[in-house]
């Protein structure tokens, strides 16, 4: 039992279920080894105790394993586990080449020829792997997003040898080959047929071959005239149209021998499409007319049969991947279904054979023989009746005749059941009492679900004839949707699953978010709630998180402290601590520095420091008036100034004491640089009055000149202070 978040082969986690098919179901899987998102392809429960089911199911799987190509769906692993069978496959996103057509009713003629190169060269790697597909139609070709087309579902592909293959498989009726059809021999130019019947149809919008049953069609692929495509569509090139020709011609022998071929004419038909180079062989048509044997019959009736028992339903074929893409508009699924009275009969040629002529001849006679015979006994009958009275011809004959026509009426006719509302399958189940047969057409409707019949040709109580053909519309459904109202928030997978359910494609991209979670929803193009159609795109936004804005930090230096402040502002960021120093170089105001360089790429909201010059800074000190202090206190005062004191000579002073300051060098409060020495005298004290007994005399020192002009002040730079030295001491006022 598979369960959404198991493991299988202890690496493909199951994330959702995203289609099923007649035998089986697929589901999206992340590879946890690999690190991707993969296909997985399950068989159902129902058939896992069946073998032939498994094997057909493996077949499928060696089939498309073999196979590497960017054409053809790659197929990365097998496996069964616990009863469960599964093929791990690519991940395609995309929708089915049906659903390309159906919505642009046609495609273009380059278009065309581009998709079916495409399909052509995935086709030419089967073969050249010896693999012929047998259901090559558009359902089962993808195209991805980025144009990228595949061809998927070898579920019917069988291993060709240099023999022919005989089988009873069929594919879809539509498509199928003429050998197909017959139940007969198939080899690789029956892929080339079906190739050819979807390039008619991707022209053309439409299948060369409708009929009301599926034998009907499949009986015009064996013996009906194909129109050509250029009477639907007049531009078709020339060559284009040929080619189509040849691929779809009745015989075999008579198509393109390989799908190489097939490309060389698609390339040149690219290059120069109004040329004619296709050539097409002929046939020798004047053969004998040929009566299909009873045992050709039974061929097509069992493998009719096959297809209405679902044998050859398979996973990815028309609604897996219709579904599994997006597609919102059901194929509808032909099965060949016939009474056992048919007869079918194919001419080859309109010559007769004159030993069948005369056999022919033989029975005319003995029937017209017995049917004369027959008429005279009626005629002697009804003689006798009239003269012995046997039958009275004027009592109760209007009611035999009226019993007569209710007994045929009863016998041929119906009454029209009301279908409208009802499934198909409902539809059929009522109808077949009636002997009555459906043909379907779809279209789009608001009022219908999905699959419901919307129209009937008859009203309900109408009368009409047993095994009438009674042509009904199916709906597909509303194409109008609306883009889900409750995205915001969820995550991808929810968001996926959201939109896929609303008939929505879904395109991942990221943005910031300061209010959303990172890794879900911040926002979806078109907005939520907007009405839509199906099979729309839808841009997902998922959260990145809060988003880290940046800015430039601008050039602070030499601006005013408001005209900085008003940058930063602008830049978006904040000014940080402002602080103030001298500077020599910026005027006072001015921002003489920043905490973060200009120019550096920083968080918006950052704060940055700045500094707003004082100017230049006055290094002059005032020098303290230190005259009368002891040495000690002079020193540390000029010193706490900024000055650098030093102690010049001692000399004797009368008036200040011994060991106090007595001279400056420069006078108290004068402003000098910090730094500047300055020098200082200490007193000595009052000069001795008496010599020393053991001192030699004072020298005898001669008068001053008269002249005031010649004699030195006692401050003079000579003889600092009040003129009293040691060396040359004046002499004393009170001697």
């Amino acid at each position: 039992m598979i369960r959404l978040g198991m493991f299988l082969g202890d690496r493909y986690e199951i994330l959702e279920k995203i289609g099923s098919g007649g035998m089986s179901e697929v589901y999206r899987a992340r590879d946890h080894r690999l690190n991707r998102d993969v296909a997985i392809k399950v068989l159902k429960q129902e058939f896992n105790s069946d073998r032939s089911f498994i094997g057909k199911f493996r077949t499928e799987a060696h089939a498309a394993a073999c196979l590497s190509h960017p054409n053809i769906v790659h197929v990365f692993d097998v496996g069964d586990e616990e009863d469960i069978h599964y093929i791990v496959m690519e991940l395609v996103e995309g929708i089915t080449l049906k659903t390309y057509i159906s919505r642009k009713g046609k495609l273009e003629i380059r278009e065309t020829i581009g998709i079916a190169m495409q399909v052509a060269q995935g086709i030419e790697a089967a073969h050249e792997q010896h693999i012929v597909h047998r259901d090559i139609k558009p359902q089962n070709i993808i195209i991805s997003r980025d144009g990228k087309v595949k061809v998927t579902d070898f579920g019917i592909a069988k291993a060709a040898t240099n023999e022919t293959i005989t089988s009873s498989t069929m594919g879809s009726v539509h498509y199928i080959s003429p050998e197909q059809a017959r139940g007969g021999y198939c080899d690789e130019r029956s892929d080339i047929y079906s190739l050819g019947i979807t390039i008619y149809e991707m022209l053309t919008g439409q299948v060369p071959f409708e009929g009301d049953s599926a034998v009907s069609v499949a009986l015009l692929h064996i013996q009906g005239e194909m129109v050509s495509p250029r009477k639907y569509e007049p531009m078709i090139p020339v060559s284009l149209e040929k080619i189509v020709l040849k691929c779809t011609q009745k015989k075999p022998e008579m198509r393109y021998r390989t799908v190489t071929e097939l490309i060389e004419n698609l390339k040149r038909a690219l290059m120069t499409p109004d040329e004619d180079f296709v050539h097409m062989g002929t046939v020798n048509s004047n053969g004998p007319t040929r009566i299909m044997s009873q045992e050709e019959v039974n061929q097509i009736r069992s493998g009719a049969a096959a297809m209405k028992d679902g044998e050859e339903e398979r996973a990815l074929s028309d609604g897996d991947y219709d579904r599994y893409y997006g597609d919102e508009e059901e194929e509808a699924r032909y099965q060949l279904d016939y009474d056992e009275e048919d007869e079918m009969f194919f001419d080859d040629d309109e010559e007769d054979d004159e030993e069948e002529e005369s056999r022919k001849s033989d029975r005319i006679y003995a029937i017209v023989g017995i049917g004369v015979a027959v008429v005279i006994v009626l005629l002697a009958l009804f003689i006798m009746g009239k003269t012995f009275g046997w039958f009275d011809f004027s009592s109760g004959s209007k009611a035999e005749e009226e019993s007569s026509q209710a007994e045929e009426s009863l016998g041929t006719e119906v009454v029209m059941p009301n279908l409208l509302g009802k499934t198909l399958d409902e539809a059929e189940k009522e109808l077949e009492p009636l002997d009555l047969e459906l043909r379907l057409s779809y279209s789009e409707s608001e009022n219908y679900k999905d699959g419901e019949i919307m129209e009937q040709e008859f009203p309900e109580g109408t009368s009409v004839k047993r095994h009438t053909v009674i042509k009904v519309t199916v709906s597909k459904g509303s194409t109008e949707t609306k883009v889900p109202d409750d995205l915001i928030g969820m995550t991808r997978e929810q968001a996926l699953k959201a939109l896929r359910d609303a008939g929505l494609d879904a395109e991942f991209d990221e943005i910031f978010s300061d209010s959303v979670e990172e890794g879900k929803v911040a926002k979806v193009s078109p907005g939520l709630g907007t009405a839509a159609t199906i099979g729309d795109k839808v841009t997902v936004y998922l959260s990145k998180g809060e988003e880290t804005k940046t800015a430039t930090v601008p050039q602070l230096l030499g601006k005013s402290e408001n005209r900085a402040r008003q940058e930063l502002t602008d830049a978006k960021l904040e000014a940080g601590s402002v602080t103030e120093d001298y500077s020599s170089d910026y005027e006072k105001g001015e921002v003489m520095s920043q905490s973060i360089r200009s120019g550096s790429t920083v968080e918006e909201g950052t704060k940055v420091d700045f500094v707003v010059s004082l100017g230049k800074k006055d290094t002059t000190v005032r020098l303290p008036d230190v005259l009368g202090e002891s040495e000690a206190n002079a020193v540390a005062a000029i010193r706490n100034a900024g000055l650098e004191p030093v102690v010049g000579r001692s000399v004797y002073s009368d008036t200040v004491p011994a060991g106090l300051v007595v001279e400056m060098e420069h006078d108290p409060g004068t402003r000098l640089e910090a730094g500047t020495t300055v020098e200082i005298y200490v007193s000595m004290g009052p000069r001795p009055t008496e010599a020393p007994t053991t001192a030699a005399p004072d020298p005898v020192v001669p008068d001053p000149p008269e002249d005031p002009g010649q004699q030195e002040s006692p401050g003079g730079a000579e003889n600092p202070g009040d003129g009293n030295s040691a060396e040359n001491p004046l002499p004393d006022q009170n001697m």
